[in-house]
């Protein structure tokens, strides 16, 4: 098996990005170290594993701010390595920004399906590979900052914004940072039409690059943890979507 290999670079690392842990999961040295080197030069700690076994040693070792995960690895895949991640109650809120060569529509699909919070092809450049870790990280930790009365009831919903929590019946249901804020975002607004672009922009941020069917994957997923409530969403066809004015 592989080792991991760790770097760390806290001297340079300023203020804004407080000395924040990515774990790296890739198999190609090359690639690898590049995407490191990009990385710390913004001022981010790297630990690296060249394989999906290793990563998932590292990440339970000591949990990172972000996980950049490649999809196609030796042994346990990355595909794999997502859904025990996010099975995990330790893991299931970390981050995943998924990295391939894989960029077919059916890819980004799956992954997001996974949980995954973002998916980037390769190749990329480093300036788009930071913008999409600094996106990600700005919308998974830092809470809203709401009071006690904003919370969101609809029915037997409740959404509480300032504690990143969401119930249905009673029941806690868990979602990713990008469905949290995306759920957020419409239950806000009962009855208000939101296009695939203004979601993208109120929830994921005005700099990230997403498709519109990234959109779409994140609304399913969504209705899928609602469950027999997930009529709650509804889809406006050729425009977008609205949480339902009850």
């Amino acid at each position: 098996m592989q080792t991991a290999s760790i770097n760390i670079n806290r001297a340079q690392a300023p203020l804004s990005m407080n000395g924040r842990l990515i774990t790296l999961i890739e198999d190609e040295p090359d690639i690898q170290e590049i995407i490191a080197y990009n990385l710390k030069r913004e001022g981010y700690q790297v630990s690296s594993a060249l394989n999906g076994e290793t990563g998932l040693s590292l990440i339970n070792m000591k949990k990172p701010d972000l996980i950049l995960l490649d999809l196609m690895l030796p042994g346990i895949d990355g595909l794999e390595v997502c859904r025990r991640l996010r099975a995990e109650i330790e893991t299931q809120d970390i981050p995943i920004i998924m990295v391939s060569a894989k960029g077919e529509e059916s890819d980004v699909v799956l992954g997001l399906g996974l949980g995954a919070d973002d998916y980037i092809a390769k190749p990329f450049s480093p300036k788009e590979l930071i913008a999409r870790v600094q996106a990600v990280l700005r919308r998974s930790q830092q809470a809203p900052q709401t009071s006690p009365e904003s919370i969101i009831q609809r029915g037997e919903l409740i959404i509480e914004p300032g504690k990143h929590k969401v119930s249905l019946e009673g029941n806690e249901i868990s979602f990713t940072a990008s469905e949290f804020k995306m759920l957020c975002t419409l239950a806000s607004k009962p009855g208000r039409v939101f296009t695939r672009e203004q979601l993208i922009n109120l929830s994921l941020g005005e700099n990230v690059v997403v498709v519109d069917r990234n959109i779409d994957v994140h609304i399913r997923a969504i209705r899928k943890k609602l469950g027999e409530e997930n009529s709650f969403i509804e889809t406006i066809r050729g425009i977008g979507y609205r949480f339902k004015d009850i």
